[in-house]
């Protein structure tokens, strides 16, 4: 018989070993087994809860994409002008939990699942337009009519930092990467609003 309660804490761990698991192989080439076995319960239990491996890997980017919306909105609530909102949302996109190995190596992979899976597709859809339009946004007052270019640039620097750091083995240095994004971002808007 089931334990009660135990259902979202066994997803949870579900979640964090599908991440872990693809940080460590670098590739979805894992096992839901090997998946189950780091979280410290049968496949069997593992397949109950998500029905297979896509579906655990989509419960993975979700989890991946909560985190980063939710630290990119409480960097904008604290954010007070439009350069301070576009340099928020840089610095959240590079934060110590989204801008680690294993979420590196999620993103990645979930950037080829996208390819061939409806469901995730539509996810990074969502998460595209939610960035852009967030830059957008905050950029329209920087550089006027420019901001939807502005912000594909900043969005393409951005997803290609995420990129570099997984064909390296060197850590992740978010620090450094906000410095280059932002160095953009100087560029843009020393050209002004035309």
């Amino acid at each position: 018989m089931p334990k009660l309660g135990m259902e979202p804490i066994r997803r949870a761990a579900l979640v964090k070993a599908t991440i872990d698991a693809i940080g460590e192989a670098g590739t979805l080439d894992v096992t839901v087994a090997q998946i189950a076995r780091r979280a410290g319960m049968s496949s069997a239990l593992a397949h109950h809860y998500f029905g297979g491996k896509e579906q655990i890997f989509l419960a993975a980017m979700r989890h991946t994409l909560t985190v980063y919306g939710a630290e990119v909105r409480g960097a904008l609530a604290m954010a007070d002008t439009a350069h301070a909102r576009v340099e928020a949302i840089v610095r959240a996109s590079f934060s110590d939990s989204n801008f680690r190995r294993e979420v590196i190596a999620t993103w990645l992979n979930f950037y080829v699942l996208a390819q061939t899976s409806a469901q995730a597709n539509r996810l990074l859809c969502i998460y595209q337009h939610r960035l852009r339009s967030n830059l957008s946004h905050a950029l329209r007052s920087l550089v006027g009519a420019r901001a939807g270019q502005v912000a594909d640039r900043l969005a393409a620097l951005i997803d290609g930092f995420y990129l570099r750091h997984t064909l390296g083995r060197d850590n992740p240095d978010g620090g450094a990467a906000v410095a280059q994004v932002l160095r953009s971002l100087s560029l843009e808007l020393a050209r002004g609003a035309h």
